[in-house]
């Protein structure tokens, strides 16, 4: 339709609003179609022939910046009930950031369900949501393009995944294949940009063995400084050394360690912090423990990681605990994050703070003996927010009543401290995320027996917890 015609049919509308026939100023072509024997009918059939032509010549074009997606994938797991989504939006509220809605998620996900997507969806960038969202994150960072992921990944399909879809067909194949994993990612991963190029190469993690070795020493040419240290790392675990003389950043690091002897009957070597003389020396001995491996470190000293980590001597110096427990966790083999997790909780809650830097590289019963530790004392339980990649939903009853976690809940909420009840708040929330439906369920009537109003924010989490018991119905499913 022309400017003509859209004038023509302005020139309609005005003499209509006004109350007036409009017949006569009718097109040609239209009096032909609208002519009756009656005015008022010839005037219905004029302007039935205009709302047409409003309604579809002169519908608005789409954008051209607007493109066409596809649909939302279908998760592999149902949606949560109906019922249940007010309580996850509850508890989506209340968390406080990024890794608390994960964590919402994640206990929802190990219950068997995923959220609705007008509730909760990952980023375009998300690394830390559960697997099953992988074909969402994807969804929100293809911009229309659609590619097929339910093959499995070689060489020749490697275009037609996302990032998200890649990680995760890749994770599984490192725990079953994990040299053909290894070839996709040495092949394809020099072509990514650098955050990709890590996220690959943080990948070799799972199922790391000597035979992934030459892959990560390649990497010392890598442009990336994070993928170059990461392979050191990693290199670290497999008890391979890295390159340096005299000067190299381990010498100085073990500048500011003291060795020492002790025992009357039995002489062993320790080890231990010098003390620093100023701040800067402080920040430089972090620096060096950040950029160093255990392997390098231990055998500056002539002795294995082990032989090291058993004779550091622990409450001299919290930071440099502090930075040897990351040092550990970071470059630490397998063998050597066990001894020292082993040897830290052997010794009691004194230290808890170190041992909670190793739970990234810990497996699941050593995580859940350092839980079950912290929660015996109550001065510590504020340290359970420290704590990383913890399992979801299997914290018993018998786990909270073991010690002096309920009292201590309780003698706060009777209290006054505001910020004692801020705690409360955030042990209530990893609380929800830890614990059986069960024991959530308990610790709901527990609290409000003890005074928590019945409605309180801080029971959001456990409240869908609780909801998400094992034997929902199957019409919820």
């Amino acid at each position: 339709m022309n400017e003509l015609d859209q004038a023509g049919l302005a020139r309609l509308r005005d003499g209509w609003i006004s109350g007036g026939a409009m017949f006569e100023f009718a097109p040609v072509e239209w009096k032909e179609v609208a002519t009756a024997t009656s005015p008022d009918e010839r005037e219905r059939r004029l302007l039935a022939i205009a709302a047409q032509a409003l309604d579809v010549a002169l519908r608005p074009a789409a954008p051209k910046s607007l493109k066409r997606r596809p649909p939302l994938p279908v998760l592999a797991l149902p949606m949560l009930p109906e019922r249940l989504r007010p309580a996850l939006r509850a508890a989506l509220k209340q968390a406080a950031d990024a890794r608390r809605k994960a964590q919402v998620v994640k206990l929802v996900a190990s219950r068997g369900f995923v959220t609705h997507p007008m509730d909760w969806m990952p980023s375009a960038s998300d690394q830390i949501a559960p697997d099953i969202y992988a074909p969402w994150i994807d969804w929100r960072a293809s911009a229309g393009e659609e590619r097929l992921s339910h093959e499995k990944l070689t060489l020749q399909n490697w275009p037609e995944f996302f990032p998200a879809a890649r990680r995760v067909a890749l994770a599984g194949m490192r725990r079953s294949e994990p040299a053909v994993a290894r070839l996709l990612i040495e092949a394809k991963g020099p072509a990514e940009s650098a955050e990709v190029r890590l996220s690959l190469v943080e990948l070799i993690r799972i199922g790391l063995g000597p035979d992934d070795a030459p892959f990560l020493k390649s990497l010392a040419s890598d442009r990336s400084t994070k993928v170059r240290e990461l392979a050191g790392r990693m290199l670290a675990m497999l008890g391979e050394h890295g390159e340096g003389g005299p000067d190299a950043p381990v010498a100085e690091l073990a500048g500011f360690i003291e060795e020492g002897k002790a025992g009357f009957i039995r002489r062993r070597t320790t080890f231990g912090p010098a003390k620093t003389k100023s701040h800067a020396q402080e920040q430089r001995r972090a620096e060096l423990f950040e950029l160093c491996n255990l392997v390098d470190l231990a055998t500056r000293f002539g002795v294995t990681e082990s032989d090291f980590i058993t004779g550091w001597q622990f409450g001299t110096d919290n930071n440099a605990d502090v930075h040897l427990s990351r040092m550990v966790a970071a470059s630490g083999s397998d063998t050597a994050v066990a001894h020292m997790a082993d040897m830290l909780v052997a010794e009691g809650g004194k230290h808890v703070f170190r041992a909670l830097q190793l739970t990234p590289r810990l497996d699941n019963r050593r995580k859940r003996v350092l839980v079950r530790l912290i929660l015996k004392q109550a001065n510590y339980l504020g340290m359970l927010n420290l704590a990383e990649s913890l399992d979801a939903g299997w914290l018993d009853w018998d786990d909270l009543t073991n010690g002096q976690v309920l009292p201590a809940l309780r003698s706060v909420i009777g209290g006054s401290d505001d910020a004692m009840r801020q705690g409360v708040h955030d042990f209530l929330e990893v609380m929800g995320f830890l614990a059986t439906a069960t024991a959530a369920t308990r610790l709901i009537e527990d609290l409000i027996t003890t005074g928590l109003p019945p409605a309180s924010p801080s029971l959001s989490l456990l409240r869908l917890n609780a909801a998400l018991t094992e034997n929902l119905s199957q019409s919820d499913r």
